[in-house]
């Protein structure tokens, strides 16, 4: 009963596979292979676009230089106060940027607009000695497991843009957003405004394999030089396009996906009626926030599940009682039905 991250679960067998075939044989370097190719004109395909890929090994790469992609001396980078690229990211966006992060409030895990409107107008861009704003970007789904509809994503990219600021989404869990509002990539992204995505693949079901798209690809010229100079051009990287071009085969990384949602809304409804748990707040994602008694942790914990306990938000300190905890639980491509029942079964 693994549900402490996506992160935990393996590569899916096609995946694997594709990679295995891909071991043998000689391929251009430096993503000049044919299958690099195709796999970016699989992207374009994916999008609705012409668009500009870059592989990279891990979402903290693929924001850091996204963000770094857009950035100016004295920029300012606006998130929500949750968002990976503050909480969980060590720097590496300011690190790699040589700019920093201003954190906006919102409910559920969102940025508030009008939050945003007024962090934005604190930094003009002749306000030398604050800094001046540079870029907006927003976590699909949310580190708490929401998902931005497309009304809200409309209403972030419109101050963005009426503030001459690009608009990044991370997406590291991408496909589990996508499948919850049951859109289309292109419908999610630059049809709503969004400049530059992170693209995740590590989380459902790849080996190691994220990707930075341009919806302009006059504006990724410099990426190849951000790239290279951060370490994130990889000679065989034919080895992450053959990741992606199993995860593509067939609609895998959208059916990987509604898996993993599906088994999270399970967790979601077992938890509502069950004995000693509650959910601390709807989700609509792979991931599950529930609050439950420290007995039934215990259980639990006894019989093998694995999962995080979440700290408290601040702006609710009367969320869990003395004999509660809250738990984060997250599914994947990898959960089975007998791992959501064994753990429901420890709530009863």
């Amino acid at each position: 009963m693994f549900f402490a991250s996506d992160n935990w679960a393996g590569a899916h067998s096609k995946i694997a596979e594709r990679l295995l075939t891909e071991s043998s044989g000689f391929a251009a370097a430096y993503g000049t292979s044919d299958l690099d190719r195709k796999v970016e004109a699989k992207f374009s395909e994916i999008f609705e676009r012409e668009v500009a890929v870059f592989f990279v090994a891990t979402g903290t790469a693929a924001n850091s230089l996204s963000l770094a992609s857009v950035q100016k001396p004295g920029g300012i980078s606006f998130c929500h106060t949750e968002a990976h690229v503050a909480e969980d990211e060590c720097g590496a966006p300011d690190f790699f940027s040589g700019a920093r992060l201003a954190t906006v409030d919102g409910a559920a895990g969102k940025i508030d607009p009008r939050a945003l409107a007024t962090k934005v107008a604190r930094f003009p861009q002749d306000a030398v000695h604050h800094g001046r704003a540079a870029a907006v970007t927003i976590t699909q789904a949310t580190e708490i497991g929401t998902v931005y509809s497309l009304a809200e994503i409309d209403a972030i990219a419109s101050i963005s843009k009426a503030n001459g600021l690009p608009l990044h989404m991370d997406g590291a869990r991408f496909a589990n957003a996508l499948v919850a509002l049951g859109v289309s990539p292109a419908e999610m992204t630059w049809k709503r405004g969004v400049d530059i995505l992170s693209f995740g693949g590590t989380k459902n079901g790849c080996w190691c394999a994220e990707a930075i798209v341009f919806f302009d690809k006059e504006q990724a010229k410099e990426m190849h030089f951000i790239r290279k100079r951060a370490a994130q051009l990889f000679s065989k990287s034919r080895f992450i396009a053959a990741q992606f071009d199993g995860y593509f085969d067939g609609g895998l990384w959208l059916d990987l996906a509604r898996h993993s949602n599906r088994m999270a809304d399970r967790l979601r409804a077992g938890i509502e009626h069950a004995a000693t748990a509650r959910l601390a707040w709807p989700t609509a994602s792979n991931e599950v926030f529930a609050i439950i008694s420290k007995s039934a942790s215990k259980t639990a914990e006894d019989k093998g599940a694995k999962f995080y306990e979440w700290p408290i938000p601040e702006s609710e300190p009367e969320l869990v009682n003395e004999h509660e905890t809250l738990i984060r639980l997250v599914t994947s491509f990898a959960t089975t039905d007998d791992d959501v029942t064994g753990f429901l079964a420890c709530l009863t």
